[in-house]
């Protein structure tokens, strides 16, 4: 990665086994330590209950928009 040395684990769906994002495990670096522990979605990757692609039916927004 371009911010330094991580150790990260593969997020997969448990539905289709396809890999979504990762999480960082570990961060070498003393600035990048804030990292550990978070997680990264795709969000191209992410398919929504029926089947469509989540990206193109949630484009702009986020979850905490609507609360």
């Amino acid at each position: 990665m371009m911010t330094g040395s991580h150790v990260v684990a593969d997020i997969f769906c448990v539905r289709c086994g396809s890999i979504v994002g990762w999480k960082y495990e570990i961060a070498h670096e003393k600035g990048q330590k804030y990292k550990e522990g978070k997680s990264v979605l795709e969000r191209f990757k992410i398919c929504g209950p029926d089947g469509s692609n989540y990206y193109e039916a949630n484009v702009g927004g986020s979850d905490t928009d609507e609360i």
